[in-house]
């Protein structure tokens, strides 16, 4: 189906009574065609320089981790963390002899700093990392895996990985939010049609539908601290999954490893946590790109109409490589393709862990950057979304335009005779209904209604109902007020609703949790580098052994 033609934005006459902000009006009217489809403005000299054009135009963002940060803390980093941990207990609990602790320990710091030397490696096997620390230091070395086993060390990073992930993604959520909130501020007097059943339904302003998105996506934000309290807990020194006969310190090794607790039986430890813990993480990831992926088809349907009144910054939109009108919204489909990706990762999660018994490896990390990759994708959705609320351009003259086309103002008419002249709903509804009938029929706008066939039409209806005064007891400028969306808005009262004012505060309580949600973060963070300078603390006292 061919895309429909647009009138570009700049022909629209803009009536800046209707601006908040001066820069919109700029942008607004700068905004043009599309980017150009000619091959003389897509010359690219290498094909990193091609790939970033075309990502840039379609907001097409992929990495293979959430955070430099998380790509840095691989297997095989953590493989030396918890050496390193391991070491320090040990010692600590007399398991490791003194007299050998400074050697031993050295020959776990030898296996991490081998890998950045030239030919060095980063074995994924721990198997591997004890030998390279074997070789160096002689069969001794061994004595840092007592009382531990593959299971628990993978177990253990696996959650040290995700915990990490997973704030990455609050981070990335908390920078929509911010977003949201902006945009909010600043289109509290945006008049715009809210839909129900696919069909124009009331009036609210742009900022009351964006804080709709902004408050769930804080739930979401509220989900990730709760689950972050059962993922921050440590397997470590559960060996397979009944302990072992050695004393293992396991709070001192959940303390050294940034964990806030234990999770506290060994079978669940490393066999059973691994299930639950892990899909509720994804399970929260699916739930935001439901509504990313919701929020992306609205703008892209509003972006439908011949005179949209939301379209993106030019520099966001490709043309037809073919009709030249078309101004590709590539940015906002994609965003919405990443989004139904998050889905299917939480989803594979979910079904690699099903009707599979205790112990086995199928579901331990499905959700990590060498499987479903589901924060991974989930932050570059989130970093895509965020491209898109940038690019956006609202033109109120033009949603209120919209509004004014349509009949959304009708249940307003039917309130104003009961609120002002205690007229029964649901007369006052028939009579607004016999308005919709009569102007649909003629094409005629609310604000054109004949006002003389307004009174004759309510006196039908009083016929109907059996009412003595058969008179509109609205004046003429009192009707118009009732059919003005605006107006509409403005008299809408209670907690919530889309009156400019409650708007505002919703939107001050709004900053306020998110900036109590980034505190969350960047303390959780926080507690993390604490943890991992007091282990290369502790480290280094047993290095420092002869």
């Amino acid at each position: 189906m061919p895309s429909p033609q647009r009138q570009p934005l700049r022909t629209i006459t803009l009536r800046p009574t209707h601006f908040l902000l001066a820069p919109v009006v700029s942008a607004l009217l700068a905004m043009g065609q599309a980017q150009a489809a000619d091959t003389l403005d897509t010359a690219c000299k290498t094909t990193v320089e091609c790939q970033a054009q075309v990502a840039k135009i379609q907001g097409l963002v992929k990495g293979d981790a959430t955070s430099a940060l998380s790509k840095s803390q691989d297997t095989f980093y953590w493989f030396g963390r918890i050496n390193m941990a391991s070491t320090v207990v040990n010692v600590e609990q007399g398991i490791i002899p003194k007299a050998q602790a400074g050697r031993i320990a050295r020959g776990v710091e030898l296996s991490i700093t081998q890998a950045t030397a030239p030919g060095g490696k980063r074995p994924t096997d721990v198997l591997q990392v004890e030998k390279i620390i074997t070789d160096a230091v002689g069969p001794e070395a061994t004595l840092i895996h007592t009382g531990r086993s593959r299971q628990d060390i993978h177990s253990t990073l696996n959650a040290a990985q995700l915990r990490l992930e997973m704030l990455d993604f609050a981070d990335a959520l908390d920078q929509v939010r911010a977003r949201l909130i902006t945009i909010a501020q600043a289109h509290t007097a945006t008049y715009v049609p809210a839909y129900t059943n696919g069909v124009q339904a009331m009036p609210i302003s742009y900022g009351h539908y964006l804080m709709a998105f902004a408050d769930s996506f804080a739930r979401d934000s509220a989900r990730i601290r709760e689950a972050y309290a059962r993922i921050n807990l440590s397997p470590m020194g559960t060996a397979v999954l009944a302990n072992s006969s050695w004393g293992i310190n396991r709070e001192r090794l959940a303390q050294l490893l940034g964990f806030d607790g234990l999770i506290v039986n060994s079978l669940d430890a490393g066999q059973i946590s691994t299930y639950d813990i892990p899909i509720e993480a994804a399970s929260i990831a699916s739930s935001t790109a439901i509504r990313v992926g919701a929020l992306m088809q609205d703008v892209h349907t509003q972006y439908h109409q011949t005179r949209p009144w939301m379209l993106l910054a030019s520099s966001k939109t490709y043309t037809s490589s073919a009709m030249p009108q078309k101004a590709n919204p590539g940015i906002i489909q994609n965003t919405r393709a990443k989004a139904s990706d998050v889905v299917a990762s939480a989803q594979a999660s979910l079904w690699r862990a099903h009707n599979v018994t205790p112990g086995m490896i199928d579901y331990k990390n499905t959700w990590s950057p060498g499987s479903a990759k589901t924060f991974v994708q989930g932050v570059e959705m989130l970093q895509q979304l965020a491209d898109v609320l940038d690019s956006l351009r609202i033109d109120p003259a033009r949603a209120l335009d919209e509004l004014e086309s349509e009949w959304t103002t009708s249940m307003e008419l039917a309130e104003t005779l009961q609120r002002t002249h205690a007229i029964p709903f649901r007369v006052g509804h028939h009579f607004a209904s016999d308005v919709v009938v009569y102007a649909k029929e003629r094409n005629i706008r609310p604000k054109d209604f004949p006002y003389a066939e307004a009174v004759r039409i309510y006196r039908e209806a009083g016929k109907k109902y059996d009412i003595k005064d058969q008179r509109l007891p609205l004046t003429e400028k009192e009707f118009r007020r009732a059919l003005s969306p605006a107006e509409m808005v403005l008299t809408r009262t209670g907690t919530g609703g889309p009156q400019p004012q409650e708007v505002a505060r919703m939107v001050a309580a709004a900053k306020d949790t998110l900036a109590k949600d980034r505190a969350w973060s960047g303390e959780a963070r926080q507690r993390l580098l604490a943890a991992e300078a007091a282990l290369n603390a502790a480290f280094e006292g047993v290095k420092s052994l002869p």
